[in-house]
This record gives C-alpha cells, sequence and structure tokens, in this order.
C-alpha cells in the first residue's frame, strides 16, 4: 500500500508516536506525518503544498471546510486539549490553583516559555495582555517559533514552559505541574479530514477511523487529552 501524507497539529504526537501510528502500521497502512502548529500548517497550505490529509484545530478544519480545500464526508472530531505549565523536574512546582497564584507565578519566574506559532502560544500572548502582564513577561520570555516548549526547560532557557498539557507531555525530564486555571483555561477542539481529490481518500477514510477506536481513545486519555464524545 502506498503511504499517504498528512499534516498533524502537534498536540497529538504523543498519542500518534505512541499508539496510533503503530497500530495502523500493524494493520498494514503507511502514513508520512509532517508535524507542526495548526497556522503554519495552514501557511503551507495557503502556498501551495500538497497532502492527503489535515488535522488540525476544529477552527481551521471549518475554514478549510468552507474553501473547498477539504471534504467534509471525512471530516472526524478527534479530541480536546487544555493548556498546562511545566518545569524543570526538581524545581519548585508553583501555585496554579487561582487565576491571583497562576499570575503570580507566571511574575515570578525567571523565563516563561511559549510558542509563537502553535494555537497555545497565541492563546497565552492574549491571555497575558488580558491580565495586564505582557510586558513583564515578555520582557523576559523564552519565545520559540514552534515546536515543544517544555525542551526549554531541559536546555535551562526557561524555568516555566505554558503549552498544551498533551504537548509538554511529549518532553521527558520535566515536571508537568498542572493546568491552567479554570477561569483562564481554553478547550482547543481538533478534528481531520481528507482533502478534497485526495486519490488516497479510501486510506485515509480507514485511518480517520481508528482515531474513534478504542486503542486511540485510551492513547489521548494516557496523554492529556479528552477524546471527542
Amino acid at each position: 500500500m502506498e503511504p499517504f501524507h498528512l499534516m498533524c497539529a502537534l498536540a497529538v504526537k504523543a498519542p500518534f508516536d505512541r499508539v496510533v501510528l503503530p497500530g495502523f502500521a500493524a494493520s498494514g497502512g503507511r502514513i508520512e506525518v509532517f508535524w507542526g502548529p495548526t497556522t503554519a500548517i495552514q501557511d503551507r497550505l495557503a502556498d501551495g503544498a500538497t497532502t492527503d490529509a489535515v488535522l488540525l484545530t476544529t477552527e481551521a478544519v471549518d475554514a478549510l471546510i468552507g474553501t473547498g480545500v477539504l471534504d467534509p464526508a471525512t471530516r472526524v472530531e478527534v479530541a480536546t486539549s487544555r493548556l498546562g505549565v511545566a518545569v524543570p523536574l526538581g524545581h519548585d512546582r508553583p501555585d496554579l490553583s487561582t487565576e491571583a497564584s497562576f499570575r503570580q507565578a507566571l511574575l515570578d519566574a525567571r523565563s516563561v516559555a511559549f510558542s509563537q506559532k502553535g494555537a497555545s502560544g497565541i492563546y497565552f500572548a492574549g491571555l497575558i495582555e488580558r491580565m495586564g502582564i505582557a510586558e513583564a513577561v515578555r520582557a523576559k520570555a523564552t519565545i520559540i517559533p514552534a515546536g515543544f516548549t517544555a525542551e526549554t526547560l531541559v536546555s535551562g532557557e526557561a524555568d516555566l514552559a505554558v503549552q498544551q498539557i498533551s504537548e509538554l507531555m511529549v518532553v521527558e525530564g520535566i515536571d508537568i505541574v498542572g493546568p491552567f486555571p479554570d477561569a483562564v483555561q481554553t478547550a482547543m477542539r481538533f478534528s481531520a479530514a481528507a482533502m478534497a481529490g485526495s486519490p488516497a481518500r479510501g486510506a485515509v477514510v480507514a485511518f480517520l477511523a481508528t482515531l474513534r477506536g478504542e486503542a486511540a481513545r485510551a492513547a489521548f486519555r494516557d496523554c492529556g487529552l479528552d477524546p471527542a464524545a
């Protein structure tokens, strides 16, 4: 079977690497995955890049269906992700129980890491503006273009990283303190679909069906995601 191509948001990398992709390969399926933030994948598609399927934020999938890029008949709701905070292993764990303590943790950190293009980083940039601490946080922030913010904890560049919990879990040698407080939390939904006119539509549909199976759903839960209902 020829492999099909999937452009995929980083939020599901941990469950995909651990369970979803090996399971599909065991059934004879083959996938070549391009990993990146949703916004970066949208940019690639706008620049003419080709693929057979995407897994992105629900808002992005809605937009691509609206412009005829994706086949709406193949759409699958995948999972919901929430944002969290991590520190280096052995580091003091900040109090995240309230919005006020979360705010103080951000101000007390030597450097807060977040991503520039990731959905979590875009939300966080707006959040610190609304909290009135953007100038103070940005003055000492470690802002990565894309990728996993917790890697900066291992390298020593930052002592607090914010990102989707499932993305924090990809990095070893860190301590995930917990989720954002409810008052400032956001739930990011992810969906997937085949590209309109993809010659690999059958293989894509077969793969997307596995994302609704119990093995994938258990992997999502194990990796900090809530499987779609």
